[in-house]
């Protein structure tokens, strides 16, 4: 079976992680305004329907969801909503369990879910719709489909998710910009995934391998796996760097590029090889901004978090559902960060 892991990442002090949630989603709001692939819910004023709300979360304790639920929790909390945390810390099975009882359970009429097996919970949320339970899904794709941010479950009131085909088309562009900026050929590239076999994994390869084959000079001549961690990025790019000393780029995510940057300053390389993440995180950007880090592609954990309970109390207010959307559209650039732009940008989460 193969699922999209969580990310294992630093744990941030409760204060903080609101703090910087709140900031992200005010800084955000203006780009995740109705358009584009979809349209974001209007808060409602507190009166109404009570809004019991089930959030199942993949795993409560990382750096990339902690932002994610301290904005959920925040608009609950205006929303006069109650919101409830079921944490799967990291178990799919877990998670099928946790929804399969707050179905049952009859005490929620509205549930988020954040899948860790994006198809496992097709059957519990089809279940959950037919007992008039409202059902939001986020951040990663519910269903076969990782193309696209529109629901993939007939009657679902939202869908606010990043697209990962996208994120590897853009990828993909960057890499092509970045060998040409330097007129390398070839462009010896070496990719990090983050799990090999999970399904975001095969997605982002292979739009990103569709995207690098428009440029022949563009080759990939290694791999590592970084485990959304800085620590075995770290490992990977050492591998990297001594099989294959002529390394001219390294893309991946933002975690396991921190390790690659720490990699080349032992090896006496920064700035000898482009690096090329995505995530948008706080140390991404700060590496954009300074030069360290060539360009990156942006996630939005904290404002999916605000998007998907104002989705849901909407609909459970209202009746009213709304189209899938991906935030990551709204923002400049499509989200494509760059020396140039990374000004515009603010970091959702801190990497």
């Amino acid at each position: 079976m193969h699922y999209v892991p969580t990310r294992p990442r630093r744990r941030l002090p409760r204060g903080a992680i609101l703090a910087a949630a709140t900031a992200a989603g005010i800084a955000l709001a203006a780009c995740s305004s109705s358009g584009g692939t979809g349209h974001a819910a209007t808060t409602s004023s507190g009166s109404g329907k009570a809004v019991h709300i089930a959030y199942l979360s993949f795993a409560v304790e990382n750096s990339y969801d902690a932002p994610m639920l301290a904005a959920a929790q925040a608009v609950a909390s205006d929303d006069h909503a109650s919101l409830k945390v079921f944490d799967a810390n990291n178990s799919p099975q877990t998670q099928f369990t946790q929804l399969q009882d707050v179905i049952a359970s009859g005490q929620y009429n509205g549930i988020i879910v954040q899948p860790i097996f994006g198809t496992g919970l097709t059957s519990l949320v089809k279940q959950a719709i037919t007992k008039n339970i409202k059902i939001v899904n986020m951040d990663q794709i519910l269903g076969p489909n990782l193309a696209t941010d529109q629901p993939q479950v007939p009657g679902m009131a939202g869908n606010v998710v990043f697209v990962p085909t996208e994120i590897g088309t853009k990828l993909g562009n960057l890499v092509v910009q970045a060998c040409k900026s330097k007129n390398l050929n070839p462009c010896n590239v070496g990719y990090l995934y983050d799990i090999k076999a999970s399904a975001l994994d095969v997605a982002v390869n292979g739009a990103f391998k569709k995207a690098i084959a428009a440029d022949p000079a563009v080759k990939v001549v290694a791999q590592g796996q970084s485990f959304f961690s800085p620590t075995q990025g770290l490992t990977a790019v050492q591998n990297m760097l001594q099989a294959n000393p002529s390394l001219s780029l390294i893309v991946g995510s933002d975690q396991g590029i921190e390790g690659g940057a720490q990699a080349l300053q032992s090896a006496h390389k920064t700035g000898k090889v482009i690096l090329v993440g995505y995530g948008a995180s706080a140390a991404a950007l700060a590496g954009v901004a300074s030069g360290a880090w060539y360009a990156d592609v942006a996630q939005a954990p904290a404002s999916e978090g605000r998007l998907a309970v104002q989705e849901l109390v909407q609909a459970v207010r209202t009746g009213k559902d709304s189209a899938g959307q991906d935030p990551v559209a709204q923002l400049p650039n499509g989200g494509v960060v760059t020396k140039a732009n990374v000004s515009q940008f603010t970091a959702e989460w801190p990497g």
